[in-house]
């Protein structure tokens, strides 16, 4: 089903790096979202007014809010397909996470709303009306619930959406919270106990979770989140591939909505190479980059020596007096330069970005006496950078 949608409704579906493409997919997710969730809405609502049910009825807005949700999606999906003009000379792409954010505050809404209600209700329970026919309509829903949460995690992987994986997580919690409503029911009918506002309670902390969820996944990349490990190889690799870039560092990624992101990077090129030949390259890079990438690159130069054993033999003295120190940290643009009575070595050493001043400070300081130790004519000029790759926990220790 999902493959049909696609096919006969996204033009170019394979494109996924192209905007319209992207925003067609958002639209489909969008339209299918608005139809399957004000069904569900329908059906659960007439089943909670028959049943007395609040937890089932709480399920039922929980599926409005969320075609509401989808609704402000596609707005949100068709505004961030605007082009670039004077005032956003990088596009509207971010009015998607925006969407997104404005939808985590529905979904918020509803589960505190229906929390108050869970809560009444557990105070002065009302007597359920238990009956097959409506154990067998929340059944069905779980089923559109699953196969909506699985078409949003395809479609979303398919074209790296974070709003669309978001449906998907919340999507698996509606899953959740009707399969709590039908325990409450099943109980209530075997046993005669009214467990439904305690239910009630958890499907609405559940939606309330969903929602603070959604917030942080839309939030992270509006703040400005650290590149993704794949996505910074990825560049690099691309970069590196061409003949006369030794090496790359500094990447940085500025995300400006799906699919719309530039980014900066240092190349470095042999210091024995002509200039305008090292300029023909990056700028072939650049040109490739976004057409190859969909990536506005903008490469800086970085003349390194390549064939000089001394001076390459002191570097990787260097990096090997780092890699002891902190094997988390790295080093990158090695000069030596020649004095009268010293010997300056500058470089600039990358750090993770959680160390704080005083840690920085404490590694310069140990390099250079390490260094210093080597050869009493060393003095270091000593850069420190932070990283700005999202790294794990435990890639980090």
């Amino acid at each position: 089903m999902t493959e049909f949608l696609i096919r006969h409704f996204v033009k170019d579906y394979q494109d996924v790096e192209k905007i319209s493409v992207r925003t067609a997919y958002g639209v489909l997710a969008s339209i299918v979202g608005i139809f399957c969730n004000v069904f569900l809405f329908v059906v659960k609502f007439v089943t909670g007014l028959v049943l007395h049910s609040v937890s089932v009825t709480a399920d039922a807005f929980n599926n409005l809010s969320d075609a509401g949700s989808s609704v402000i999606s596609f707005v949100g999906v068709k505004l961030a397909e605007k082009p670039a003009d004077k005032d956003h000379p990088f596009g509207h792409g971010r009015i998607e996470y925006i969407a997104a954010l404005v939808v985590s505050f529905l979904v918020l809404e509803v589960g505190f709303t229906f929390l108050k209600d869970s809560i009444g209700r557990i105070r002065t329970p009302e007597t359920l009306n238990f009956q097959a026919v409506s154990v067998a309509i929340l059944v069905l829903s779980i089923g559109v619930k699953l196969w909506m949460g699985l078409f949003n995690r395809r479609l979303g992987e398919r074209i790296d959406s974070k709003v669309m994986m978001a449906v998907f997580t919340d999507s698996m919690g509606d899953v959740v919270t009707t399969s709590a409503t039908i325990v409450s029911i099943l109980v209530f009918g075997v046993t005669g106990v009214n467990i439904d506002g305690f239910v009630g309670v958890g499907v609405a902390l559940v939606v309330m979770w969903a929602g603070v969820g959604i917030a942080k996944d839309t939030l992270e990349p509006l703040i400005g989140e650290a590149i993704d490990p794949e996505v910074y190889d990825g560049i690099k690799r691309f970069v590196e591939k061409y003949d006369g870039i030794a090496g790359t560092h500094d990447l940085i990624v500025h995300n400006y909505g799906p699919g719309r992101s530039m980014a900066s990077i240092h190349a470095e090129v042999p210091n024995d190479v002509d200039i305008e030949q090292s300029h023909e390259i990056i700028d072939r890079i650049e040109r490739e980059a976004a057409k190859e990438l969909g990536l506005f690159l903008v490469i800086h130069m970085d003349p390194v020596e390549m064939k000089d054993e001394k001076v390459l033999a002191v570097r990787e003295d260097a990096v090997a007096i780092l890699q002891e120190l902190d094997a988390a940290c790295s080093l990158h643009d090695f000069r030596v330069v020649h004095g009268e009575k010293q010997i300056n070595l500058i470089f600039d050493m990358v750090v993770p970005i959680d160390y704080d001043e005083e840690k920085k400070e404490e590694l310069k300081e140990q390099m250079a006496e390490r260094l210093k130790k080597k050869d009493a004519r060393y003095e270091c000029v000593i850069t420190v950078e932070s990283d700005y790759v999202a790294r794990s926990d435990e890639a980090g220790k």
